[in-house]
C-alpha cells in the first residue's frame, strides 16, 4: 500500500499546486492565461494520451482471456446478466435522483445566468442532430477491430472480444491453451506498464487543473455558485445510496475498496477522465480480490453502460435548462424524459463530452432549447470532475458487488 500512498499524496499535492499556478496566471497575467492554459494543458495530454495507449490491447487481451478460462458458456450468460441488472438498476436510480433533486431545489429558478452565446454550443448541436438508431448499432458492432482498436471504441472491442473469447472456450483446450497462455503474458506486462505510467498521473492533475483555473479564475464559481452547490449536494445523495447498497453486499470490506481504489478516484477527479483510470482500475479491483475473469468481463461493459455519474447529470442539467427558461414541465413528461435517456444514454459511450451531446438531443425533443446548452458549458468541466469520479465508483461497485454474487471475491486481497 505503500506505493498507493505515495501516488495519492503526489496527486493531492499536484491538485493543490495546479490551483494555485493557475489562479496566480489568472489575476496577475491575465494576458498570458491563455497560451500558458493552451501549453500545460499539454501535461494532462500526454497523460491521457498514454492511458488510451494501453487501454484496447488491455480490454481485448485480458477480456478474451477471461471468457476463454470461464469455459462455461452458462456462467458467462450468468455473470452477464447479473451485471446488466446492476447496470439498468443504477442507471434508473441516478437519473430518478438528479429529477427528484433538480425539482426540489430549482437552481434554474433561482441562479441568475446571463444568456450565452449559442455559437459556444454549435459543435454539441451538430453532434446530436445525427444521433440515431443508426449510429447506436454502428457504435456497438465493429466494422473492423482495427478500426475499434485505433479509435478506442471500447464497446466495440468488447463485443469482439466476447465472441472471440467463447469460440476459444469452445474450441477445446488443446488449440486454445497457447493462445490464451499469449493473451494472459500480454494482459500482465500491460499492467506492469500502468504502473510506470500513473507515476506521471500528478504532472497529468497539474497541467489539466492549471489550464482550466488559468482560464476561468475563481469569479466563475460566484456565478454559478448555486448550480454548482445543487449538482454536488446531488452527487453527494448518489454517493451515500451507491455506498449503502455497496455495505449491504460487501460489508465491512466496502472500506477496504475505498482505500484501493482512492487514487482513481481522484485522478478521475482532476482530470475528468475516467477512462484515464481504467487500467488502474483493472489492477486496484484484482488486488482487492475480484476475480480477474470477471473483472476483465464487466469492468470494459460497465465504462458502456454503467456510467452513474453522468447519468445522473443528464437529468439534473436538461430540468435546469427548462427552469432557466421558465418551462414547466409535468410529471409524465418528465418521467418520459428520464426513460428516453435510458434508453439513448446506452448508445454513445466514449464520445467525446456524450452527456452534453445526449442532453442536446433530449432538449430538442422536449421542446426545451437545445441552445440552452451554452449556459452550462462555462462550468461543465467542473461538473465533469465530479461525474467522471462517481462513474468510477459505481463501476469499481458493480465488479465488486458480482464478484461477491459469484463467490469469485477472495477474502484476502491478491498481488498482481
Amino acid at each position: 500500500m505503500k506505493g498507493q500512498n505515495k501516488l495519492f499524496i503526489a496527486i493531492i499535492i499536484a491538485l493543490i499546486l495546479g490551483v494555485g499556478i493557475g489562479g496566480i496566471v489568472h489575476v496577475k497575467y491575465p494576458e498570458s492565461a491563455e497560451p500558458f492554459s493552451k501549453n500545460i494543458k499539454l501535461l494532462g495530454t500526454v497523460f491521457i494520451r498514454l492511458v488510451q495507449m494501453i487501454i484496447a490491447p488491455l480490454v481485448f487481451t485480458t477480456l478474451v482471456v477471461g471468457i476463454a478460462k470461464m469455459s462455461d458458456i452458462k456462467m458467462i450468460g450468468r455473470v452477464g446478466t447479473k451485471a446488466m441488472l446492476w447496470f439498468i438498476s443504477a442507471s434508473l436510480v441516478s437519473l430518478f435522483i438528479g429529477l427528484i433533486l433538480v425539482n426540489w431545489l430549482e437552481p434554474g429558478h433561482v441562479t441568475k445566468l446571463p444568456i450565452q452565446d449559442a455559437a459556444a454550443a454549435e459543435d454539441l448541436l451538430k453532434s446530436s442532430k445525427s444521433f440515431s438508431l443508426e449510429d447506436f448499432v454502428k457504435h456497438m458492432i465493429p466494422k473492423s477491430l482495427f478500426e475499434a482498436f485505433a479509435t478506442n471504441e471500447v464497446l466495440q472491442i468488447v463485443i469482439f472480444s466476447i465472441m472471440f473469447g467463447v469460440a476459444l472456450a469452445n474450441l477445446g483446450e488443446e488449440y486454445s491453451k497457447p493462445v490464451v497462455k499469449l493473451f494472459d503474458i500480454i494482459a500482465h506486462a500491460i499492467l506492469k506498464m500502468v504502473g510506470y505510467i500513473m507515476w506521471f498521473a500528478p504532472f497529468g492533475v497539474l497541467g489539466a487543473i492549471a489550464a482550466v483555473v488559468a482560464m476561468n479564475g475563481f469569479e466563475i464559481f460566484k456565478v454559478y455558485a448555486i448550480y454548482l452547490r445543487d449538482f454536488f449536494f446531488a452527487l453527494a445523495v448518489l454517493w451515500l445510496v451507491l455506498l449503502l447498497v455497496g455495505y449491504l453486499i460487501l460489508g465491512n470490506r466496502l472500506f477496504e475498496l475505498l482505500k484501493r481504489i482512492k487514487a482513481p478516484l481522484l485522478i478521475a477527479f482532476s482530470t475528468t477522465s475516467s477512462e484515464a483510470v481504467f487500467p488502474k482500475l483493472v489492477e486496484e479491483l484484482e488486488k482487492f480480490g475480484c476475480n480477474n475473469r470477471v473483472v476483465s468481463f464487466i469492468l470494459p461493459l460497465g465504462y458502456s453502460f454503467n456510467l452513474d455519474g453522468s447519468m445522473m447529470y443528464m437529468t439534473f442539467a436538461s430540468i435546469f435548462i427548462a427552469q432557466i427558461y421558465g418551462i414547466d414541465m409535468t410529471l409524465g413528461q418528465q418521467i418520459t424524459m428520464l426513460l428516453v435517456l435510458m434508453l439513448t444514454s446506452k448508445g454513445i459511450a466514449g464520445v467525446p463530452r456524450a452527456s452534453l451531446v445526449i442532453i442536446v438531443a433530449t432538449c430538442s425533443m422536449f421542446g426545451i432549447p437545445p441552445e440552452g446548452i451554452a449556459l452550462i458549458l462555462p462550468i461543465d468541466h467542473f461538473c465533469d470532475m465530479g461525474r467522471s469520479m462517481t462513474n468510477v465508483l459505481g463501476n469499481a461497485l458493480a465488479t465488486s458487488a458480482v464478484s461477491k454474487w459469484e463467490g469469485q471475491l477472495e477474502n484476502t486481497p491478491q498481488e498482481v
